[in-house]
């Protein structure tokens, strides 16, 4: 039997793949950016075109670069962004629409209105989510409602909708199979947590119908096979997970009370709650994973910005040349000197939920330099961390005695230090960062028997390095209380 995993990790702003061999160790990788497309302030969309053929070309470099044969591939595992909202042709497979992006605010109002009708106590009861623009199941509605003609096509079942992951499993299987996780569909507003299905009360009440839906399938388990001519052979597809349940995954967070944060474009908390969904007032309850007919459940807090805001230093403010140069920049000043960056782009998610709120720079003094603004969006990072940690162990009852940290922004050694120092507990780093990749790759490898279960992925997880807190706790909460203050500043502000 092969031994290589071969993992596709569709992301926000670029497609990565990564090749595992039968330890779970990285061989190659390989990625590629893709345009954003902003059509009006708050709106954020993608071409779903572009997302496949970035994904491919990644795939078929990161087979190149190892030097690994398709034919070697034991299976292909699947994760992506979430919420992101696709609606196809079934028989062509030309998207109907741009795929509108987890982070667009468009739906706002729409969201708001069901709030006035008293709504989301259901559906938090249904689903374990909040009411907001965040979500598949109002951005579904949008396209339906203003598309000419989407509508009745959809309802003839010409039409088919899916998230990042059921759109990679269409075009590499192609067209044959129309799939959804279980993790994934739990972030659409349209699935029950409870019964496992989609609930046919929020078809009705986002007026969805259910033939353009694709079937909901367990995480782990061959659901296809990507097609010969995309990789050069037939390979199982096998693992499916939305990013932040796979980097869970990869983190080997399988018991109750293990918590992952993967700092990516935004940053997202996992804490595994065990096999039955834990409902909160301030977080999200999630599908974590499912292995057969095994579901476990998970609490999340969704931060909406934080890598982003270093790509804003980037690329809107133009201060840093390279995201890695934030690092040295922040470094080179002792603190932000009062400035507090609040990064509310495209609003606040957890614990918040203000999809009104703007970002906001605040304590700007003449003495203010480039190098305290881009340590004060570190800090707004470990902050915002930090706010939903709290919310996490208030509303379970459990308490975190450490962080596992993963992502990208994860390698930034003076961003994890301040994290631990405001977090007032150790952070600790996955030796392979890329662990939503991992996870993945470990779903499929699980799916066509490489591995015998979660106690065998559990031995090959490894810590690369512990971040301890240094910080006095009165200058922790003294600058925690800044953040709090700036925080109030920054809501609400985009409201009419």
């Amino acid at each position: 039997m092969s031994h290589y995993i071969l993992s596709l990790d569709q992301g926000t702003s670029s497609s990565r793949a990564v090749l595992f061999d039968g330890a779970g160790a990285p061989v190659a990788e390989a990625s590629h950016v893709f345009p954003q497309i902003y059509p009006h302030a708050g709106w954020v969309e993608h071409d779903p075109e572009q997302i496949w053929d970035s994904q491919l070309a990644a795939a078929r470099d990161a087979l190149t670069k190892a030097g690994v044969d398709a034919s070697q591939i034991a299976a292909v595992g699947i994760t992506n962004q979430r919420e992101t909202t696709i609606v196809w042709e079934r028989a062509s497979g030309r998207p109907v629409y741009n795929a509108i992006v987890w982070q667009c605010r468009r739906t706002a109002p729409q969201c708001d209105e069901m709030r006035r009708r008293g709504l989301e106590p259901s559906i938090r009861e249904k689903t374990g989510l909040v009411i907001d623009a965040y979500f598949s199941a109002s951005k579904l509605r949008w396209i339906l409602d203003n598309v000419p003609k989407a509508r009745e096509r959809a309802e003839r079942g010409e039409l088919a909708f899916g998230t990042v992951d059921s759109w990679l499993v269409y075009r590499l299987s192609g067209g044959a199979v129309h799939v959804t996780d279980a993790t994934n569909a739990s972030r659409t507003m349209l699935y029950n947590l409870r019964e496992g299905r989609w609930d046919p009360d929020l078809l009705r009440e986002f007026d969805i119908p259910e033939a353009m839906l694709p079937r909901v399938c367990p995480s782990s388990g061959v659901v296809g096979a990507a097609e010969r001519s995309l990789l050069g052979a037939e390979a199982p597809i096998a693992g499916i997970a939305g990013d932040q349940q796979a980097a869970l995954f990869g983190q080997s967070c399988f018991r109750p009370g293990m918590a992952k944060n993967t700092y990516g474009t935004g940053s997202f908390i996992l804490l595994h709650t065990g096999g039955q969904p834990a409902l909160s007032q301030s977080l999200l309850a999630t599908v974590a994973s499912q292995i057969g007919d095994t579901v476990s459940y998970a609490l999340e807090g969704s931060i909406f910005v934080t890598g982003a805001a270093v790509q804003w230093l980037r690329d809107g403010l133009g201060i840093i040349e390279s995201a890695a140069q934030s690092e040295s920049l922040a470094a080179s000043v002792d603190s932000s000197d009062g400035v507090y960056l609040v990064p509310a782009f495209v609003g606040l998610g957890a614990p918040h939920w203000d999809q009104y709120a703007r970002g906001a720079i605040l304590g700007i003094t003449r003495g203010t330099t480039r190098a305290h603004i881009a340590r004060a969006t570190l800090d707004s990072i470990a902050f915002q961390t930090r706010d939903v940690v709290e919310a996490m162990e208030r509303e379970s009852d459990v308490v975190m005695p450490e962080l596992r940290v993963d992502g990208g922004a994860a390698r930034n050694d003076l961003l994890m230090q301040i994290q631990a120092d405001i977090l007032g507990r150790p952070v600790v780093r996955a030796a392979v960062v890329e662990t939503t990749a991992l996870g993945a790759a470990y779903l499929a490898g699980l799916g066509v028997g490489l591995w015998s279960g979660t106690d065998e992925l559990a031995r090959l997880w490894r810590a690369d390095r512990t971040f301890e807190p240094r910080m006095k706790e009165g200058q922790r909460e003294e600058l925690y209380g800044g953040w709090k203050r700036a925080l109030e500043r920054a809501k609400g502000w985009a409201r009419d």
